[in-house]
């Protein structure tokens, strides 16, 4: 399998690179004893930076308008029926997933249909799991019409993750499993679902984008 690397993190790979051979360099011409242990540290945390960016090919080959697919790969930490004030105002169907600093850190479309609500909000870094950092952390809030129902995606930054990207504008069509964005370095991505969406997750259940099935409607 080919290892594809996300557009946002070939910058940094290749600045990763400069410095670190920038550094190897200087320690083995000040000090040639510790060459082989620079050289073992510099290719660990490459190899480290460099899996936060892999982007699997992750086709989904029938989509299909009923079904919400995972737009993230991670752990559901939070499945819980929940007032959603932002954009719904009403109680909606919410299910959250914790992306880890090991995980595929990709943000999926979830369904097709039309942009019909986005808005970026800057706020705090609580860690991810925090009860109040669906409301308080810097996120993005991203409504897609499927021409049926809505449904809100929200990306949220953490303790760690702190640059959400979001390549979704206000009328724009998207395809279901398309890449919509990314967050670095991790952190937790809420959907919110019509409350009569059939789940087909568990809490702690770990699941992939655009391969587990989240719910149908």
């Amino acid at each position: 399998m080919i290892l594809r690397i996300h557009r946002e993190g070939k910058t940094i790979l290749l600045v990763l690179i400069a410095v670190l051979v920038l550094i190897n360099v200087a320690v083995a011409y000040f000090f040639s004893s510790a060459v082989v242990i620079s050289a073992i540290i510099s290719v660990v945390l490459f190899l480290a930076v460099l899996q936060f960016f892999r982007n699997p090919v992750r086709q989904i080959h029938t989509p299909d308008d009923n079904i919400i697919y995972a737009p993230a790969d991670g752990k559901v930490v939070v499945i819980e029926e929940a007032h959603e004030s932002e954009y719904f105002d009403d109680k909606r169907l919410q299910v959250s997933i914790f992306m880890s600093p090991v995980n595929v850190h990709v943000n999926r479309n979830p369904i097709s249909g039309i942009v019909s609500y986005f808005k970026y909000h800057p706020g705090k870094y609580l860690v991810a799991w925090h009860p109040k950092s669906s409301t308080e952390n810097e996120r993005t809030t991203t409504v897609i019409n499927t021409g049926e129902t809505e449904i809100m995606m929200r990306q949220i930054a953490g303790a760690v993750a702190k640059r959400i990207v979001n390549y979704l504008s206000v009328g724009q069509e998207v395809e279901q499993g398309k890449d919509m964005g990314f967050i670095k370095f991790g952190s937790r991505v809420d959907l919110f679902l019509p409350l009569d969406a059939d789940l087909n997750v568990e809490i702690g259940e770990k699941v992939k984008g655009n391969k587990t099935v989240i719910a149908r409607l």
